[in-house]
């Protein structure tokens, strides 16, 4: 089993490397322009572009078309939820200086949403909004399985080393090489114990119930908001989905295929039960998804809109 897990471990995370694409092209419809700039926060071996192949596949594009400022954060591909939250809140000290907003609106995929909730928390006065999409904010069950691999085992080398090569490889190719990669800490962040642990120093948003809802607004005056999918097989066309089918048979509910649904809860949950894996959430690969759901990318464009309508 542990030879499985590892096997899947590294189809998933090489597949996440060739996601993405591109889109150009502007309007002034005003649809998504939010009153502070959009900040989109990538997982665990995310990117924000790599050759002009993007980890959020043409999101960035359809958002800025209809007037919303958006900016890709690039934080370290594996490492632990508070130091990708301590480069991600670099980076929106630097947005808000060259936009002169006053906040930004945060949007995490997957390891994204605690780096996001991390900066809301220490710095809730440059946060309006943290939105999880695929969020792991009660750990990953897989996570918990991976983690089960002895320390120190040859099987926790291999992983490591791997992880290393692939984020290291990342890294460089996407422009962020002097970001530092640890493997086994963004590991440990993602499990159920590490989720835990964390929400116990950063409790604002998460529900105290399984599987209910949190503040809306919590008491830091942020907003905070997920959707998440229970999918694993979305469209025949898409390679992933077969990794995507694996990583899901270790979850005791329905799942993405990487997190669980009510692990993904986080304030207002607009849907949870989405027919998207953990890679279409961001519209990975290359658009591909189930052609009888919304289309990921209409689905961003929607909470662009209601977070314009909220005043954010």
């Amino acid at each position: 089993m542990k030879g499985i897990v590892l096997a899947v471990l590294f189809t998933m995370t090489s597949l996440s490397a060739f996601a993405g694409s591109t889109a150009s092209g502007t309007s002034t419809t005003g649809y998504t322009q939010t009153k502070y700039p959009i900040v989109l926060v990538h997982g665990l071996f995310g990117f924000d572009s790599i050759a002009g192949i993007d980890y959020f596949h043409a999101i960035p594009q359809a958002l800025s078309r209809s007037g919303a400022k958006v900016f890709v954060a690039q934080v370290s591909a594996t490492n632990s939820s508070e130091q990708r939250g301590e480069q991600l809140l670099q980076q929106v000290r630097w947005v808000k200086a060259v936009t002169g907003a006053n906040k930004v609106n945060l949007i995490g995929h997957s390891h994204g949403s605690p780096t996001a909730r991390y900066v809301a928390s220490v710095a809730p006065q440059h946060v309006a909004s943290v939105t999880s999409v695929g969020g792991v904010n009660k750990g990953s069950e897989f996570a918990d399985a991976v983690r089960g691999i002895p320390p120190g085992s040859v099987g926790e080398g291999l992983a490591v080393t791997a992880a290393h090569a692939l984020s290291g490889l990342i890294s460089v190719l996407s422009g962020g090489a002097s970001l530092p990669q640890d493997p086994l800490a963004s590991l440990h962040s993602l499990t159920t114990k590490g989720s835990l642990a964390f929400n116990a120093k950063y409790p604002e948003g998460v529900p105290t119930s399984r599987c209910g809802e949190g503040s809306y607004r919590a008491s830091n005056g942020v907003y905070y908001y997920s959707w998440s999918g229970t999918s694993t097989v979305t469209n025949v066309l898409d390679i992933s989905d077969p990794a995507m089918f694996t990583t899901g048979l270790f979850f005791s509910e329905a799942n993405d295929g990487l997190v669980g649904r009510c692990a993904t809860h986080l304030g207002k949950v607009i849907r949870s039960n989405y027919r998207m894996n953990h890679l279409d959430e961001v519209n990975q690969l290359f658009g591909l998804h189930d052609l009888f759901e919304t289309d990921p990318v209409t689905v961003y464009r929607q909470h662009a809109n209601r977070l314009k309508l909220q005043g954010l």
